[in-house]
């Protein structure tokens, strides 16, 4: 569509100048007036020229095609379609997103579906008393059992790190790339509803908290209220 797009105003102005010449207006001058005014709407319309560059460059170097779903200038969607000045994009909820073409080249572009597989993780929080070794063969066979996650590259489960609840662990899952949103679901609700007394004590955050209460003078108050009862019991 972008070609096609670009074919139609090359060969609007060509016929133009063709229609000129055919009833005998001298094209000489009307190139030249074309020309002059082309610079000045050049330097009037730079921005639009940088997105008609833009344009081609997508089409050139191909970052991403038609059908794929990307990250661009801080924006996700599936493309749609590369027009002359802007890409169309469709985000998940199936809002329709117009990114000038000059915003997406000038940015990185993450393409999600550019290759055939695309790996799952899933961060799981054991607790500090479970066995690693056990939390590691669970979640492994959660993997192993669901018939989307591919033998090759084969599933793994490493340790990322110590945080103040417990031992993050991630498990690292392959798919084919169409299935990477039904699998990382399936893989989730696996955890929490198949794991529970299998080594993994899922953890959360907790906090300790002491609470002291103190008289004006500094006397903590269950002092103060001890003294009261060993002068009632004196009485």
């Amino acid at each position: 569509s972008f070609l096609k797009n670009v074919a139609h105003s090359v060969l609007m102005i060509v016929v133009f100048i063709a229609a000129l010449q055919k009833i005998g207006v001298p094209t000489t001058s009307v190139l030249a007036i074309v020309g002059a005014a082309g610079l000045a709407i050049g330097l009037a319309l730079k921005d639009s020229l940088s997105n008609i560059a833009s344009g081609v460059m997508l089409i050139t170097l191909r970052p991403f095609r038609v059908g794929d779903y990307v990250q661009a200038a801080g924006l996700e969607g599936t493309i749609e379609e590369v027009r002359i000045f802007q890409t169309r994009l469709r985000t998940s909820d199936n809002r329709a997103i117009v990114l000038p073409n000059s915003m997406i080249t000038t940015a990185p572009i993450l393409n999600f579906t550019a290759n055939p597989q695309r790996r799952v993780d899933i961060v799981v929080g054991v607790d500090y008393d479970d066995d690693l070794g056990k939390a590691r063969e669970t979640l492994m066979a959660l993997a192993r059992a669901n018939p989307r996650v591919v033998p090759e590259p084969p599933p793994a489960v490493k340790v990322d790190a110590l945080t103040d609840s417990g031992v993050n662990i991630v498990l690292h899952a392959w798919v084919k790339t169409p299935n990477y949103a039904d699998v990382r679901s399936e893989l989730t609700e696996a955890v929490r509803m198949r794991s529970m007394g299998k080594g993994l004590g899922i953890s959360f955050p907790q906090r300790n908290l002491h609470v002291f209460h103190h008289n004006a003078d500094g006397t903590p108050l269950g002092e103060i209220a001890a003294k009261s009862l060993d002068d009632v019991d004196k009485r």
